[in-house]
């Protein structure tokens, strides 16, 4: 028998934009999967693929433009590369970015990795005029460099066949070694023998290396530094500050940006002497730049951005509504089958009530996110989105925030669809630790995809002719509500100037199907994961807040008596059928009448019985508690079941709410979608409707969110006051709506 082969792991490194992620699906296609680093919400993809016998794990790291951990991404891929020392990392680089791309080659190579150099979009370089010799640029790097289109899939098997006998010749880390010039340099020198003398981290990291980012006052390095050696670690730290100070008097610089200038004139003098050249087709407008005088133009740039967001909700509410029809059509049919097989009792209440009703309500809007996020993954693929950022820059720094903001805004759901715990992970680019705090304060007033089938529902139920119009104008109303109080934040706790905000704008380019494909089913697949796991464990636990501790015996004797009082004018025969809910078919009109009038007071009953053991609930109690406050907004006690369970995962409130309004419902009632429950309930109106969908989007965030917001601010105050001081502003802007809409006779009528 012959022996497995071994694995080796490879990893997938460059810059945003750069056609990595591209590349990774063309070269693992369906042999992939998707989850999270340990402990973190960054999305970690790794395939597996077979070469020459060879069997390869390949880890997609994010997109990154250094090795300097200044943002969470940058911290993800550094630690990949050191901890787990993948047998080769293959470098992607825009060919028609060559000299910014090759920034992270040249910290990859100061960490002595070994490399494989992917020069991708090398047609897009050529249409721009760029022709690049691959192989003498390979010889002056000393590696091995392939020329690659991952869109098309050219140069995907000669990569392959390189990456894979790379990884299989032993090699030990090789570090470069870059001059940084007579100030730095020295210092260098002695920092590195320092670290070399005393073995200090060199297990992982190579001795120049850890000098540097002492120089560059790594916080992550530095941190770990002091709790190794802390004498050594100070010394260190000494050294490098005297090279700042010094630096300051002469240079009126720094070492972080000494040490990139000497980079990038490394990279410059690398790609001298006939590694690049261009042609006259340089000179000319790129097809890139030509549509960005319209798109990113100051007055039509934001109408097409207005229209694009249009056009993606028509999209979003128009495909998906006849799916969305027949999964609300197939929990209900499931829903009566269980209801036919089991006898009354806690056991079905629970299937029927906590689980189809509950997480029904959740997956019947699998095809309405499906849709959204791919529209959404279209306008990423493409290269719009970094637009979008760039166009709201100008208004972002008005309100007091980055234009690294927008991006957060974006990713928590800004135009829909996103997570608020990504979103607020995102501000960790931002330097300026106000403008960050304000950032991920705000965040959460964005319609995530958690909050999406809520406001959809309810859209349904009371506008049912204008879904994408209204989704269109709470995206608006969203946006606007963010920045009010982004602003409040800035002049009043969190007060200082705006910081200047830099953003690269790729080319355009066109995705490909599959690519839209894979990025479509990913971010819906963890949908679908979260409502079959999370959200049906809460909901369980909802559905028992909403049916224990039970009504009195006293009062079930009542309600017991009340059909034994209808039952008893009955004759025998009758009273048999109607206690057992089939009709005869041999009654005579008067009889038949008798029947009708019978079951549907003992079904009027059974609804009331039910009714009162949902307020005697515990989350029945906690709800009419509430409504002596929340009825001010129009919130009802059931509503405000929903929305506490809402504080949990923001999913849950369309669970809850369809939970709560199927208990006490006749079978016909909760055969509905639970939309037009709600349009046919008399305490419900239009006006409601949108007090409700305001209150959601404003209110605290979830759970996971606060975690993430102390997390990122280091301060337990901030998930506290997002809590409070969201809800306040929710609860306010909602009687503002509501009684407002009631002073102008907008209260009556859906």
């Amino acid at each position: 028998m012959n022996p497995e082969p071994e694995e080796k792991l490879l990893a997938l490194a460059g810059n945003p934009n750069c056609g990595k992620t591209t590349l990774f699906n063309a070269i693992t296609g369906a042999h992939q999967h998707v989850g999270n680093y340990p402990g973190i919400t960054v999305e970690k993809k790794e395939g597996f693929i077979s070469v020459d016998g060879r069997r390869l794990r390949l880890v997609d790291l994010p997109g990154t433009y250094s090795l300097t951990a200044y943002s969470l991404e940058e911290l993800v891929a550094r630690d990949f590369l050191v901890q787990e020392r993948p047998s080769v990392v293959i470098n992607i680089v825009d060919a028609s970015n060559l000299d910014r791309n090759l920034y992270l080659t040249i910290q990859l190579m100061e960490l002595g990795i070994p490399i494989v150099i992917a020069l991708n979009m090398i047609d897009a370089a050529q249409s721009r005029g760029i022709e690049i010799d691959a192989a003498e640029l390979g010889r002056r790097l000393d590696l091995e460099v392939v020329p690659t289109v991952a869109r098309s899939g050219k140069g995907k098997d000669v990569l392959l066949e390189t990456v894979a006998r790379v990884a299989s010749e032993p090699r030990d880390w090789r570090p470069i070694h870059i001059s940084y010039g007579p100030d730095i340099d020295p210092v260098l020198d002695r920092m590195e023998a320092d670290i070399l003398e005393a073995a200090f981290m060199t297990e992982d990291f190579p001795p120049r290396w850890t000098a540097l980012k002492y120089l560059e006052a790594d916080e992550q390095v530095l941190a770990r530094g002091d709790g190794i050696d802390p004498n050594l670690s100070a010394r260190l730290k000494s050294r490098a500050s005297q090279v700042t100070e010094h630096l300051e008097k002469t240079l009126a610089s720094y070492p972080e940006a000494i040490i990139a200038d000497h980079r990038y004139g490394f990279i410059a003098a690398l790609l001298k002497d006939g590694v690049v050249q261009r042609t006259q087709k340089a000179d000319r407008l790129y097809l890139s730049d030509q549509l960005d005088r319209v798109l990113t133009n100051r007055f039509f740039g934001p109408v097409i951005m207005m229209l694009v967001l249009y056009v993606v909700y028509h999209f979003t509410f128009d495909y998906s509504e006849i799916p969305v029809q027949w999964l609300e059509a197939g929990f209900s049919a499931l829903g009566g089958w269980v209801e036919s097989v089991l006898e009354p009792g806690p056991l079905r209440s629970l299937l029927v009530s906590g689980v189809i009703d509950g997480v029904g309500g959740v997956m019947g809007f699998v095809p309405l996110i499906l849709f959204m996020f791919l529209a959404i993954a279209f306008l990423e693929d493409t290269g719009y989105l970094a637009r979008v950022a760039y166009m709201l820059d100008r208004v972002f720094r008005t309100f007091g925030l980055h234009g690294s903001s927008v991006m957060a805004f974006i990713i928590s759901g800004g135009i829909a669809g996103g997570c608020a715990v990504p979103g607020v992970m995102a501000t960790r680019t931002l330097r300026s630790s106000k403008e960050r705090v304000a950032t991920l304060l705000t965040a959460p007033f964005m319609n995530c995809g958690a909050k999406l089938p809520v406001f959809a529902m309810l859209i349904a139920a009371f506008f049912p002719g204008d879904r994408p119009r209204i989704m269109f104008l709470l995206t608006l109303f969203s946006w606007t509500m963010a920045l009010l109080v982004a602003k409040l934040i800035r002049v009043t706790i969190l007060r200082g100037p705006s910081t200047p905000f830099l953003l690269e704008l790729p080319p355009y380019r066109l995705p490909t199907f599959k690519g839209l494909l894979i990025h479509t089913w990913e971010r819906t697949w963890q949908y679908i994961q979260k409502a079959g796991t999370i959200i049906l464990a809460i909901s369980i636990v909802f559905w028992a807040l909403m049916t224990f501790p039970g009504l009195p015996e006293s009062r079930k004797d009542s309600f017991e008596a009340e059909r034994g009082a209808t039952l008893a004018v009955l004759s025998a025969e009758l009273r048999q059928s109607v206690s057992d809910g089939e009709k005869p078919g041999d009654l005579s009109a008067d009889l038949e009448q008798q029947w009708t009038n019978a079951r549907g007071a003992l079904d009027g009953i059974d609804g009331a019985e039910a009714l009162a053991g949902l307020k005697h609930s515990i989350a029945g109690r906690v709800g009419l508690g509430l409504e002596q406050v929340t009825h001010w907004c129009g919130l009802d006690w059931r509503t405000n079941v929903a929305l506490f369970s809402g504080f949990a995962a923001k999913e849950l409130i369309i669970s809850t709410l369809g939970t709560s309004y199927s208990i006490g419902k006749p079978r016909e009632d909760r055969d509905l979608p639970l939309s037009r429950r709600l349009a046919s309930d008399p305490e419900w109106s239009r006006l409601k409707a949108v007090a409700v969908i305001i209150f959601i989007m404003l209110y605290a965030p979830c759970i996971p969110t606060v975690t993430c917001i102390i997390r990122e601010s280091g301060a337990w105050k901030w998930g506290l006051f997002s809590m409070i001081f969201n809800t306040l502003v929710a609860f306010a802007m909602a009687v503002l709506v509501y009684q407002g809409g009631r002073w102008l006779g907008l209260g009556t009528g859906s």
